[in-house]
């Protein structure tokens, strides 16, 4: 977490009060971090996901229900606080329109969803030497904006 983060993070604690959270992380969302804190700091995305392998290639521990995480912009400066009120694991092909519709994304259709992290997925995994099939295991985090209300 760099400097900005902790600093918004450390504003968002004084302002309500609260102990300092046990896990908190900090990054951008997708390929267009921009126009998706923009729909996060709207209201529009409520939901996200992400391909459950690459945390153990990366090393990196499971989101938790309670989580919080700063959301930065495309120069990394904070944009808001989310707060994790679910986190389930299921296969890409399992995942239903609703949470689809959650992301925010594109025109909020299933269809514009499901082709946009095929080829999402199908990319980031060439990184890893890895391949992607729409069987793969995602974690599906739904959350809600905490800072700044």
């Amino acid at each position: 977490m760099n400097i900005k983060s902790e600093k918004f993070l450390n504003q968002y604690l004084k302002d309500t009060g609260s102990n300092k959270a046990s896990k908190v992380a900090a990054w951008q969302f997708g390929v267009d971090p921009d126009i998706l804190a923009h729909l996060v700091i709207t209201g529009k995305k409520t939901a996200t996901c992400s391909l459950y392998k690459l945390y153990a290639l990366d090393g990196e521990a499971l989101p938790e229900v309670g989580q919080l995480d700063v959301v930065l912009d495309s120069t990394d400066s904070p944009v808001a606080i989310i707060k994790n009120i679910s986190v389930e694991i299921k296969k890409m092909n399992e995942v239903d329109e609703s949470f689809a519709i959650a992301e925010g994304e594109g025109d909020c259709s299933y269809q514009y969803w499901w082709d946009e992290h095929v080829k999402f997925f199908s990319n980031i995994v060439k990184e890893y030497n890895e391949t992607f099939t729409t069987d793969d295991l995602l974690v599906c985090e739904k959350f809600e904006v905490v800072y700044p209300k």
